[in-house]
This record gives structure tokens, sequence and C-alpha cells, in this order.
């Protein structure tokens, strides 16, 4: 499929989302169970998907008119220096959110929150710390 066909189809993907989750936060008088926050949903990911799309279609655009631009964006995109940066920009996100997610989860186990809800924050944890765990030794090996 063309890649702007898709950019178009996410963004009407997006509108029908969105429309569909105001629709139902209008029209249900006493929402139950999952219908309390399923058009909420509805709404974050029709939002989230319409500007993804718009923004690729816009960007696709502006490189269509001035080929210069697209060029000079291509090398910024792939220069050595930028992704250097960007790798240790994520690098230290990632430090930092394992201490923020490792206070949250303990700031949610005290508050007794439903232990369905902390065992999900505590494997989610444990997962992004074994998969970082994986990657290190995988680099190791190949460095």
């Amino acid at each position: 499929m063309n890649k702007t066909l898709s950019y178009y189809f996410l963004t009407v993907a997006g509108i029908g989302l969105l429309a569909c989750g105001v629709y139902f936060i209008k029209t249900i008088e006493d929402p139950q169970g999952v219908l309390r926050a399923l058009p909420y949903i509805c709404v974050g990911l029709g939002c989230g998907l319409f500007g993804l799309g718009v923004g690729e279609i816009i960007l696709r655009s502006a490189m269509k008119k001035d080929p210069t631009a697209a060029k000079q964006l291509e090398i910024d995109r792939n220069d050595e220096r930028n992704l250097a940066i960007a790798n240790r920009a994520k690098a230290k996100a990632y430090d930092m959110m394992v201490f923020v997610f490792g206070a949250l989860i303990t700031a949610v186990a005290l508050m007794g929150i439903d232990i369905i809800v902390v065992l999900l924050l505590v494997f989610t944890f444990l997962f992004i710390l074994v998969y970082c765990s994986y990657y290190r030794f995988k680099y190791y090996k190949e460095m």
C-alpha cells in the first residue's frame, strides 16, 4: 500500500474513533464496566491517530514542494552526531524511568490499590529490566 494512502487512512480512522468516543460519552447515561473507560480510550486513540496522520501528510507535502529541504532533513536524520545525541538522551530517560517507575510501584502498593494492578506494574517493570539486560549482554558479545 502507498505510504501516503496509509497516512490518509490513519487520519480517517482517527476522526472515526474520535467521533465514536464523543458520541458514546454524550449518549450513554449510566456506563457500567468497560463502557466507563472505552469512550475516553477511543477519544485518546482517535486524537493520536489523527495527529500522526495529519502530521505525516503535511510533512510529505512540504517535502514534495521543497526537495532541497527534504534532502537536508534526510541528512539531519541520518547524521551520526544527531543519532548519538538521541541515543544518549534515551539512555538518560531510561535511567530516570527505572527509579521513577520503582517509586510509582512502591507508592501504588502502599496506597492499598488492588493487587492485580500492582502485579501488572511489577511485571511490566521486570519485563523492561530483563529486556535491557538481554540487549546489554547481546551487545557486549558483539563488541
